[in-house]
């Protein structure tokens, strides 16, 4: 895809810090590191690892694949902006993954053919970034699109699908709770390769200057009032 070159992935869209230098579906070199707001810290030094671990220097990649979104803000900037340092110094393509889609091809690895499931994750204390997904080789279909849904509307959609994300329902809503794998909210840096791989080939760009995450719903500062 990339003159035989490995891809070069970052997943920062929730605490998740991973990067991954990718061969093949064989081939992998790949660290995750979790700690909330690590990012910054963390994510060239994982870089670095990777590339020692697969006996190459960053000018040996092809590309950089990296996690565009939804998530967290600041997490998806750090990812954003460093993606960008590397490829624009090397002149290299940069291919945005959507997040969802690479955490989708994670868990289809490990489901049943047709297995039907929900990612949902939290945006703020009243939203929740929703999808619903099928099982169908060679990777999945969406059930119900990528969207975002009130906390209160979320009881309609969830009926008896597995659930993996870090959105939590009230302590009233026992069902989400308990059916919730909220360990598995965003996807190592492997799929994110991986999507790239299969799905990315109408997306690679080298004129990246104003990519931008992908946020669904737009960051609002609120000002402060003084008293």
């Amino acid at each position: 895809m990339f003159d035989n070159k490995p891809i070069l992935a970052i997943e920062t869209s929730q605490s998740l810090c991973s990067t991954c230098v990718y061969f093949s579906e064989n081939k992998y070199f790949e660290m995750n590191f979790k700690l909330k707001n690590a990012h910054a810290e963390k994510l060239f030094g994982t870089i670095e690892t990777v590339l020692n671990s697969a006996n190459i220097k960053v000018n040996d990649v092809g590309a950089i694949a990296i996690s565009a979104g939804p998530g967290s803000f600041t997490g998806l900037r750090i990812g954003m902006s460093a993606a960008k340092g590397i490829a624009f110094g090397l002149s290299l393509p940069i291919i945005p993954v959507p997040t969802f889609e690479a955490l989708a091809l994670q868990i289809c690895s490990f489901l049943p053919d047709n297995a039907e499931f929900i990612i949902a994750n939290k945006v703020n204390t009243e939203e929740i970034y929703f999808a619903k997904l099928k099982k169908n080789q060679p990777g999945y279909v969406f059930v119900e699109n990528l969207q975002m849904v009130n906390y209160k509307e979320i009881n309609n959609k969830i009926s008896n699908t597995l659930i993996f994300g870090n959105a939590l329902l009230d302590s009233s809503n026992n069902l989400f709770s308990i059916r919730q794998n909220k360990d598995i909210s965003s996807p190592n840096a492997k799929y994110v390769a991986q999507w790239c791989e299969q799905f990315g080939n109408n997306k690679i760009l080298y004129d990246y200057e104003y990519l931008e995450p992908t946020y669904i719903k737009n960051f609002i500062v609120k000002e402060r009032k003084n008293v």
